[in-house]
């Protein structure tokens, strides 16, 4: 039972919570959504980041090839690499993005393909602070001016592959959002999908000054265009390409 349970005998616990020390709430299939209004975060910056990493199984096949050592064995002062989305390991860009819409009708995309990397102080009040196509520490990572709400009607944040290698079953991907204020949010996309070239994550939605984050982690097949189709956006998509790191 989670802790918020302990506290008042017979009322479910609202959230997955990662406990005290972690101050997180979890959105799992179970507990998909969580206010920010009601958790007094609708203010500020939103900071939302993506990470992955490879998989253990990626990490035990590699550990498996350590009869290939006795032929070269200066590979055994080599560290073992752990942190993924480096190309070398899994060949696999990840780009986080974010399709908006205003209350004023106006639609848009926040992606690093294509350069369109919003703006937090002006409309849409979102903000790609940059692309990380091999694998920095930090990530990458989108802010949404909430102070600005009254502004925003809708967001969807969505993880694609940019390049010609699906492998969201390689890769274990994480979105953490940091609120203003209160609990960080996790997100794991942690749905073996080996074919998906893309994965909307979670929206945000502006109910009546209610904002409400709302797990989705749903994989597809295509691109933007097709979750721009099953979210109902109606942007058009073309073709784009990034200019060589």
């Amino acid at each position: 039972m989670a802790f918020w349970g302990n506290l008042f005998p017979g009322r479910a616990a609202q959230f997955d919570m990662g406990g005290a020390a972690s101050n997180t709430i979890d959105l799992t299939k179970r507990r998909p959504s969580v206010s920010l209004t009601k958790q007094g975060a609708a203010t500020g910056n939103l900071r939302v980041n993506l990470s992955w990493r490879m998989r253990t199984s990626d990490l035990e096949g590699r550990s498996r090839q350590s009869g290939r050592l006795l032929r070269n064995p200066s590979q055994f002062f080599k560290p073992e690499v752990v942190q993924a989305h480096t190309q070398g390991m899994v060949n696999v860009d990840l780009d986080l993005g974010c399709l908006y819409e205003l209350t004023d009708g106006s639609k848009g995309v926040v992606q690093p393909l294509g350069g369109f990397f919003g703006d937090l102080n002006g409309a849409p009040y979102v903000k790609l602070s940059g692309d990380d196509r091999f694998g920095g520490s930090s990530g990458e990572t989108i802010f949404v001016n909430l102070d600005q709400r009254d502004e925003i009607k809708r967001l969807l944040f969505f993880v694609y592959i940019y390049d010609q290698t699906p492998a969201f079953d390689r890769t274990h991907a994480k979105i953490t959002l940091y609120p203003s204020n209160g609990p960080r949010i996790e997100i794991d996309l942690d749905e073996r999908a080996p074919q998906a070239r893309s994965c909307a994550v979670f929206s945000v939605d502006n109910v009546k000054g209610d904002l409400t984050v709302r797990r989705e982690v749903r994989f597809v097949y295509g691109f933007q265009a097709e979750l721009d189709r099953l979210y109902g956006w109606g942007l058009q998509w073309g073709r784009g390409y990034k200019t060589k790191a």
